[in-house]
């Protein structure tokens, strides 16, 4: 037990700084190019500027911790102590932002073991992918807005009677999520808007339904 507890406290490796400086500089161009492609090319209903500004720092804080653990035995078992007592809690509402997460940490975890090579062609090639199947989805392109109509009394806000407005001042509405429980009602649409006047009329067409229902509009890439 004696010799195991010195191998576990003597087994370290000196970390090369030079190395290590260029895979942080690395991960935060990755990291900051994948925000960038995220606001770009996502359709997530969330702000996704706000959402991809953790990306950097996500990133960074892998590949130290990657860095640092595997030069130890002992600090990698520790680290197993470390995140059963931490939990990272993040509000996740559709898997494409889970998606990104992961390939944010995959940066972290690849610059950090030093693969420098596969890190950067497995990104560039989930670059690629994402560019092409979002170019290939081509119709949700042509909507420009995301509506999200949130009401506390579900008696009084209906989705029968949401629609017949949207379908006449939007030029083409899809329904995208629908939470409804007994005290919360929230729906949120993909739609489209010929202009402003239009936005505004439906906007006061909603809101006679109930003021106390909540409109909020997320701009995907600008009314006309």
């Amino acid at each position: 037990m004696d010799r195991f507890q010195d191998y576990l406290t003597a087994q370290s490796a000196q970390i090369p700084m030079l190395a290590f400086v260029v895979n942080l500089l690395l991960a935060a161009v990755l990291a900051f190019v994948l925000s960038k492609v995220y606001v770009r090319y996502g359709s997530a209903l969330s702000n996704r500027k706000k959402f991809s500004r953790s990306f950097m720092m996500l990133s960074l804080t892998t590949v130290i911790i990657i860095t640092v653990v595997k030069s130890s035995l002992a600090l990698s078992l520790g680290l197993v102590g470390a995140l059963s007592i931490v939990r990272f809690r993040a509000a996740i509402k559709e898997p494409e932002e889970l998606m990104y997460l992961f390939l944010v940490i995959a940066i972290g975890l690849g610059f950090g073991a030093n693969q420098t090579l596969v890190t950067i062609i497995g990104f560039l090639l989930a670059i690629v992918v994402i560019c092409v199947v979002s170019t290939a989805k081509g119709v949700e392109d042509d909507q420009n807005l995301f509506l999200n109509i949130v009401g506390h009394n579900p008696h009084e806000v209906e989705v029968d009677a949401i629609i017949p407005i949207l379908t006449k001042y939007c030029t083409s509405v899809k329904l995208r999520r629908l939470d409804e429980s007994e005290e919360r009602l929230e729906v949120s649409f993909l739609v489209e808007f010929a202009g402003f006047e239009k936005l505004n009329q439906a906007k006061e067409e909603l809101l006679k339904l109930s003021r106390s229902i909540r409109i909020v509009f997320l701009d995907n890439k600008g009314v006309s």
